[in-house]
Protein backbone atom coordinates (compact mmCIF):
# COMPACT_ATOMS: atom_id res chain seq x y z
CA UNK A 1 0.00 0.00 0.00
CA UNK A 2 1.31 3.49 -0.99
CA UNK A 3 -0.31 6.37 1.45
CA UNK A 4 -0.51 9.56 -0.76
CA UNK A 5 -1.90 11.40 2.60
CA UNK A 6 -3.31 11.51 5.78
CA UNK A 7 -5.34 13.67 7.71
CA UNK A 8 -7.57 13.61 10.43
CA UNK A 9 -11.40 15.05 10.48
CA UNK A 10 -12.83 15.99 13.84
CA UNK A 11 -16.74 15.83 14.32
CA UNK A 12 -18.28 18.22 16.24
CA UNK A 13 -21.39 20.25 16.90
CA UNK A 14 -19.69 23.96 16.64
CA UNK A 15 -18.55 23.89 12.71
CA UNK A 16 -18.73 27.49 12.43
CA UNK A 17 -17.79 28.84 15.74
CA UNK A 18 -14.58 26.34 14.93
CA UNK A 19 -14.56 27.67 11.15
CA UNK A 20 -14.31 31.26 12.48
CA UNK A 21 -11.85 30.33 15.38
CA UNK A 22 -8.94 29.07 13.50
CA UNK A 23 -9.84 31.94 10.61
CA UNK A 24 -9.77 34.87 13.16
CA UNK A 25 -6.72 33.28 15.21
CA UNK A 26 -4.75 31.38 13.14
CA UNK A 27 -5.33 33.12 9.63
CA UNK A 28 -6.57 29.85 7.92
CA UNK A 29 -7.94 29.88 4.75
CA UNK A 30 -10.73 28.09 3.86
CA UNK A 31 -10.34 25.29 0.87
CA UNK A 32 -13.92 23.51 1.55
CA UNK A 33 -16.73 24.34 3.04
CA UNK A 34 -20.08 22.60 2.44
CA UNK A 35 -22.14 23.52 5.98
CA UNK A 36 -21.16 20.13 7.24
CA UNK A 37 -17.80 19.71 6.57
CA UNK A 38 -14.83 22.23 6.21
CA UNK A 39 -11.49 21.64 5.64
CA UNK A 40 -8.94 24.67 6.65
CA UNK A 41 -5.42 25.58 5.22
CA UNK A 42 -2.61 27.08 6.98
CA UNK A 43 -0.41 28.29 4.49
CA UNK A 44 -0.15 25.23 2.40
CA UNK A 45 -1.73 22.20 1.10
CA UNK A 46 0.34 20.18 3.30
CA UNK A 47 -1.16 21.78 6.54
CA UNK A 48 -4.84 21.66 7.08
CA UNK A 49 -7.59 20.94 9.73
CA UNK A 50 -10.70 19.43 8.94
CA UNK A 51 -14.05 19.56 11.22
CA UNK A 52 -17.10 17.69 10.34
CA UNK A 53 -20.76 18.10 11.65
CA UNK A 54 -22.18 14.33 12.77
CA UNK A 55 -23.73 12.73 9.58
CA UNK A 56 -25.66 9.68 11.36
CA UNK A 57 -26.21 8.45 15.01
CA UNK A 58 -22.55 6.66 14.95
CA UNK A 59 -20.96 9.70 14.33
CA UNK A 60 -20.13 10.94 18.22
CA UNK A 61 -18.90 14.87 18.37
CA UNK A 62 -15.19 14.62 19.90
CA UNK A 63 -15.01 16.04 23.26
CA UNK A 64 -11.24 17.55 22.98
CA UNK A 65 -10.10 15.25 25.58
CA UNK A 66 -6.47 13.61 24.99
CA UNK A 67 -5.71 15.91 21.54
CA UNK A 68 -2.81 18.25 21.22
CA UNK A 69 -2.48 20.26 17.71
CA UNK A 70 1.29 21.47 17.49
CA UNK A 71 1.26 24.51 15.74
CA UNK A 72 5.11 25.73 14.81
CA UNK A 73 5.45 29.61 14.81
CA UNK A 74 8.79 32.02 13.94
CA UNK A 75 8.07 33.83 17.27
CA UNK A 76 6.26 32.23 19.76
CA UNK A 77 6.19 35.71 21.83
CA UNK A 78 4.47 37.59 19.07
CA UNK A 79 1.82 34.85 18.65
CA UNK A 80 1.35 34.57 22.45
CA UNK A 81 0.70 38.63 22.78
CA UNK A 82 -1.94 38.34 19.67
CA UNK A 83 -3.93 35.49 21.34
CA UNK A 84 -3.89 36.70 24.82
CA UNK A 85 -5.06 40.39 23.67
CA UNK A 86 -7.75 38.38 21.82
CA UNK A 87 -9.08 36.87 25.12
CA UNK A 88 -7.21 33.61 24.48
CA UNK A 89 -6.41 31.97 28.12
CA UNK A 90 -3.42 30.12 28.03
CA UNK A 91 -3.77 26.17 29.35
CA UNK A 92 0.24 26.46 29.58
CA UNK A 93 2.14 29.27 30.03
CA UNK A 94 4.37 30.72 27.80
CA UNK A 95 7.94 29.23 29.07
CA UNK A 96 11.03 27.58 27.91
CA UNK A 97 11.41 23.95 27.92
CA UNK A 98 14.89 21.42 28.05
CA UNK A 99 12.97 19.54 24.81
CA UNK A 100 14.25 21.95 22.44
CA UNK A 101 11.13 24.73 22.12
CA UNK A 102 9.39 27.82 23.58
CA UNK A 103 5.75 26.99 23.93
CA UNK A 104 2.53 27.64 25.46
CA UNK A 105 -0.75 26.11 25.09
CA UNK A 106 -4.65 27.62 24.72
CA UNK A 107 -7.58 25.56 23.56
CA UNK A 108 -10.18 26.05 20.23
CA UNK A 109 -14.32 25.90 20.83
CA UNK A 110 -13.86 21.86 21.05
CA UNK A 111 -11.50 21.52 23.60
CA UNK A 112 -9.04 20.37 21.95
CA UNK A 113 -5.32 22.04 22.92
CA UNK A 114 -2.92 23.75 20.94
CA UNK A 115 0.55 23.53 21.78
CA UNK A 116 2.26 27.09 19.85
CA UNK A 117 6.06 26.94 19.82
CA UNK A 118 9.57 28.03 18.44
CA UNK A 119 11.74 25.80 18.28
CA UNK A 120 15.09 26.38 20.40
CA UNK A 121 18.31 25.01 21.46
CA UNK A 122 17.63 21.36 23.70
CA UNK A 123 19.51 20.77 26.73
CA UNK A 124 22.26 17.98 26.51
CA UNK A 125 19.74 15.65 28.45
CA UNK A 126 17.24 15.67 25.77
CA UNK A 127 19.86 16.39 22.62
CA UNK A 128 20.65 12.42 22.73
CA UNK A 129 17.01 11.96 22.26
CA UNK A 130 17.07 13.45 18.29
CA UNK A 131 16.92 10.76 15.87
CA UNK A 132 18.84 12.36 12.33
Amino acid sequence: MKITDISTALTTENIEETKNFYIQHFGAKVTFDCGWYVNLEFGSQAQTLQFMSPQNEHQRPFDGAGVTFNFAVENVDEVHEKLVSAGLKATLPLEDHDWGDRGFAVQDPNGVTLYIYTLTEPSAEFKKFFID
